[in-house]
């Protein structure tokens, strides 16, 4: 059996003195695994980084197999990555989401937004939002979607401002008041045609609501715990955002065309 794609490269493991298993994202085929022959070359080292962009070759005798890479470069950004800590955190802690889904299962709209972001996480004004909805957008994959169009309890599509933990549907700020504090925090600029991208608080308050719903329906029930790359690019993404807003502190378009 052999397959072509272009993959994103997600990491890499050891194998025997010369070789190693690949993981990699493709649009058709989703995250799949596969060795490469004489992958701990000089040659081959600087390809097989995280991030990169590469058209792969798949050859095995059977689908089930491991299987064969071979790899051409196509877009070599791992070392542009490498210049922000919000790059570096932001590719080790999407690659993790990633691992919550089934190997070969397709997911092109995750490979497309996995791209894009993947060129916008030197920027530190976009990286922190881009991260939440791609956080969003593994949830809903994962059959966990958030329902952020709508009140729950009114039907109404303004001033949503609280999510309800129960549900994940949004609760507007009337209806949601007297339970305000048992409610989640709704970021304006994830509620439905925000045209305003995250500030600080905003962005802190959409780390916690996905971060909740990560551990309640995937890492407690699976008995594992959220990526520490998670950790370390909230911290950057926060601290990179602030800094922006010192130099530029007016309002910015908000993001989630790009992905």
């Amino acid at each position: 059996m052999q397959w072509q794609d272009h993959a994103i490269i997600l990491g890499v493991k050891r194998l025997g003195e010369t070789s190693v298993i690949a993981e990699v994202m493709t649009r058709a085929r989703g995250r799949h695994m596969g060795m490469v022959r004489g992958g701990r070359s000089r040659s081959m080292q600087p390809v097989l980084q995280a991030g990169n962009l590469v058209e792969v070759t798949w050859r095995a005798r059977l689908h089930e197999h491991l299987g064969e890479f071979r790899m051409e470069p196509v877009a070599l950004r791992a070392a542009r990555l490498m210049e922000t800590a919000t790059a570096v955190y932001g590719v080790q802690a999407m690659g993790a989401l990633l691992r919550l889904l089934p190997e070969r299962d397709p997911h092109p709209h995750l490979y497309d937004a996995l791209d894009v972001i993947l060129e916008s996480l030197q920027n530190p004004a976009d990286a922190g939002e881009l991260f939440v909805r791609f956080e969003l957008a593994v949830l809903n994959d994962l059959g966990f979607g958030l329902d952020l169009t709508e009140c729950a309890a009114t039907g109404v599509r303004e001033d949503l401002a609280f999510v309800s933990p129960k549900t994940g549907r949004a609760v507007c700020r009337s209806a949601g008041m007297p339970w305000a504090d048992k409610m989640l925090t709704l970021p304006p600029f994830l509620a439905a045609g925000a045209v305003v991208a995250a500030d600080s608080e905003g962005l802190s308050a959409a780390f916690r609501l996905t971060g909740f719903f990560l551990h309640r329906h995937v890492y407690e029930p699976r008995g594992i715990q959220i990526a520490v790359a998670r950790d370390g690019f909230i911290q950057a993404a926060l601290k990179a955002l602030d800094a922006v807003s010192l130099e530029a502190p007016q309002e910015r378009p908000a993001v989630a065309a790009k992905i």
